[in-house]
């Protein structure tokens, strides 16, 4: 995070230095003579008070004006009517000017030589002035007048850098909380109110904490939900194999007439933990990738799911209600395990003569698949901790182990959808899936 830190801190006070130089370096090289003929003291207002002076007090004032700006500056100047003559003697010797004919090339000269033209407003004559300022006058008049510039950029560097360390402050330390964030999710270790305050903020990087506290709250409640699913697991395996131990040993100092009654026992217990263990493979291949939805034949599933009815319970009756064209993309082995789940609690507690009622009906946009009993119900204060792994009403286990709703409501959770566990109000026990329909299968 430091290295991100100076990279944008760095980044920021380049660009804004490289812009200032280059600007002040292109400034000057494009405009050498605008610089110097606009900030020069020397030449500040010299052609315009001169053009007065020679208009109002004629020749000799004009340069008289010229020797005086000359002894001051150290500029000599002439000055060119329309004609092209000289309109007064100007301060530019002779000798300089024989001098500066036989070595044309400005390079080569000690002086900087510079034009202006001036167009008087009184007389609307026009005057061409020719200033030749010495290289060491310039050179000091360079070094005077960049000290202002250079102070100015200078302070602005200063106050722009500041800006850019909060900027960068303000992007960083947030990332740095979010990465200690992460670090406290790798370990286990994270607190909800880790980035309350960050969460506060009205940016993208609020967002981005928000999001983060909720997906840090459910992967802590997962963490939370598989842990007391492997101490609901060990404490539901502990106890058939504890019968199995007590009827090995019992076995074992029994005489062969007393084995053979202890055997079917030990299968019994065998079957027991087998279905157990076949339970708990099925939840947890609920949380595995399914593969790709396919179209769902409810006709089918109905029907098979009623076949299994009658072979483990032929004395209850079930009756169907099926809305035309219910049609559902899913995963049809996996709601069929979870409503056979449902089928199989309902023929434990329905009592014999009653019809077990199984619909699947559409209500607005979702898809309603209900199966009903008519037995004793669930304690209200019970209904909440349905679907739970393991969990069991008081009086209501009936040799399950209350797996079967945890499933079907990983089922439902998995097609989108919940499951709704109720005691009807005519009676007895229901549960209902409710899914989303596709776009397609709305009405």
């Amino acid at each position: 995070m430091r290295s991100l830190f100076w990279r944008i801190l760095a980044t920021f006070w380049l660009a804004i230095a490289l812009v200032a130089g280059l600007s002040l370096l292109l400034g000057r090289a494009l405009n050498q003579d605008a610089w110097i003929l606009n900030l020069h003291p020397g030449l500040d207002g010299l052609d315009r008070k001169w053009a007065k002076r020679y208009e109002q007090h004629g020749p000799a004032a004009a340069q008289d004006f010229l020797e005086q700006r000359k002894r001051k500056y150290r500029i000599d100047t002439q000055v060119l009517g329309e004609s092209g003559q000289q309109l007064v003697k100007g301060t530019f010797p002779s000798r300089a000017a024989a001098f500066e004919a036989r070595h044309g090339d400005d390079r080569h000269l000690p002086w900087r030589r510079l034009t202006a033209e001036y167009t008087s407003p009184d007389s609307g004559e026009s005057y061409l002035f020719i200033y030749r300022i010495p290289h060491p006058e310039l050179a000091a008049w360079h070094r005077a007048s960049l000290f202002w510039p250079l102070s100015a950029i200078a302070i602005a560097l200063v106050v722009l850098t500041l800006f850019s360390l909060l900027l960068t402050l303000s992007i960083t330390r947030p990332l740095d909380r979010l990465r200690g964030a992460v670090h406290d999710l790798g370990q286990t270790a994270y607190q909800q109110n880790s980035l309350a305050r960050l969460a506060t903020r009205r940016d993208e990087l609020g967002l981005l904490a928000k999001d983060f506290n909720r997906m840090g709250e459910r992967l802590q409640g997962l963490i939370g939900s598989q842990r007391q699913l492997l101490r609901d697991v060990s404490h539901e395996l502990r106890s058939p194999l504890a019968r199995l131990r007590i009827a090995l040993a019992l076995a074992e100092r029994a005489d062969a007439a007393e084995r053979d009654k202890l055997w079917p026992r030990l299968g019994q217990e065998c079957d027991r933990l087998e279905a157990l263990i076949s339970e708990i493979l099925a939840l947890a291949r609920l949380d595995a990738d399914p593969g790709a939805a396919q179209p769902i034949d409810f006709g089918a599933m109905l029907g098979k799911l009623q076949d299994d009815a009658r072979l483990t319970a032929p004395e209850q009756r079930l009756q169907f209600q099926l809305d035309r064209d219910v049609r559902l993309e899913g995963w049809p082995d996996m709601l069929e395990r979870a409503l056979d789940n449902l089928l199989r609690n309902a023929l434990r507690f329905n009592p014999v003569g009653q019809p077990i009622e199984i619909s699947a009906r559409r209500q607005a946009e979702r898809l309603l698949l209900s199966v009903r009993d008519h037995g004793p119900g669930v304690a209200a204060e019970h209904l909440a901790q349905l679907g739970e792994p393991f969990f069991r009403a008081p009086g209501q286990s009936g040799g399950g182990h209350g797996l079967g709703l945890a499933i079907a409501r990983r089922a439902a959770q998995r097609h989108g959808g919940e499951l709704l566990l109720a005691n009807h109000p005519e009676g007895g026990f229901v549960a209902t899936f409710s899914l989303p329909l596709q776009p397609q299968d709305r009405p």
